[in-house]
């Protein structure tokens, strides 16, 4: 039987006189991997920011594993166990990448005390591991500020895994990043993904990723859900190539 991770229910939410949501009402399935393709303006980012908190509707719940999170704030809903990565990391790039995942270890843990020396944390072997997980363990000891992006979108899900979510959110994993090592990260990426169990959802331009990596795919359109199926069945419809794929850069 599909377990539904998140539900939405009429989801509604303007900014002025644009309609970024309008009645969304969507499913999440665990174990899957969802893209959410569409044109620019069409709503995919609002989606995220109302599944983790960081708008709130007008109307409409968001609802995980059967719990109403809407009104909660972004850290309760990631204690609940839905994380979030944007479309630019979010690190502290005067850290090195150890120590960006120790500091998540120590918020997953509600550890903040700032005379703690992170390095002697009990999780800093399981940072470790998951670094290695998505094939940066390399540059643990790297300053941020001196990777390249595609090395820092790595590490800023290995962070959101540090949180130990059921549910992660991504915003265009692979912007940013050379079209040479778009398929190598997303590899790495769904691999991780796997190992830890963790469905997601990524908003994504690139229809080669979405077709290769999405096991089912969401069409957004102003504010709305215009269809969802597998990639072959998406890519290949009229109303996709005319509205999504002939406007996607």
């Amino acid at each position: 039987m599909t377990e539904v991770l998140l539900e939405t229910r009429n989801l509604t939410i303007k900014f002025g006189g644009i309609t970024a949501a309008d009645n969304v009402s969507l499913t999440i399935n665990a174990g899957k991997n969802l893209a959410i393709i569409g044109p620019n303006g069409a709503g995919k980012t609002t989606f995220l920011n109302i599944c983790t908190g960081w708008l709130k509707p007008s109307k409409g719940q968001v609802l995980f594993e059967g719990q109403d999170i809407t009104p909660l704030p972004p850290r309760k809903i990631v204690d609940r166990g839905v994380a979030r990565a944007f479309q630019i990391p979010q690190l502290f790039t005067e850290h090195t990448a150890l120590e960006n995942l120790l500091i998540a270890a120590s918020a997953r843990q509600k550890r903040r005390n700032p005379l703690v020396d992170m390095h002697a944390i009990p999780e800093r072997t399981e940072m470790l591991n998951l670094l290695d997980m998505v094939g940066c363990a390399d540059v643990a000891d790297a300053l941020v500020v001196e990777l390249p992006e595609g090395q820092r979108k790595l590490i800023d899900i290995a962070v959101a895994l540090a949180l130990k979510p059921r549910l992660l959110l991504m915003d265009e994993p692979t912007s940013g990043v050379a079209s040479s090592e778009k398929h190598a990260i997303m590899e790495i990426l769904i691999g991780a993904l796997k190992e830890a169990n963790v469905t997601s959802v990524f908003v994504e331009h690139d229809m080669g990723i979405v077709e290769k990596y999405a096991d089912e795919v969401a069409v957004w359109n102003s504010g709305n859900v215009q269809l969802r199926g597998t990639p072959a069945e998406i890519l290949e419809h009229p109303d996709v190539i005319r509205d999504v794929i002939g406007e996607v850069v």
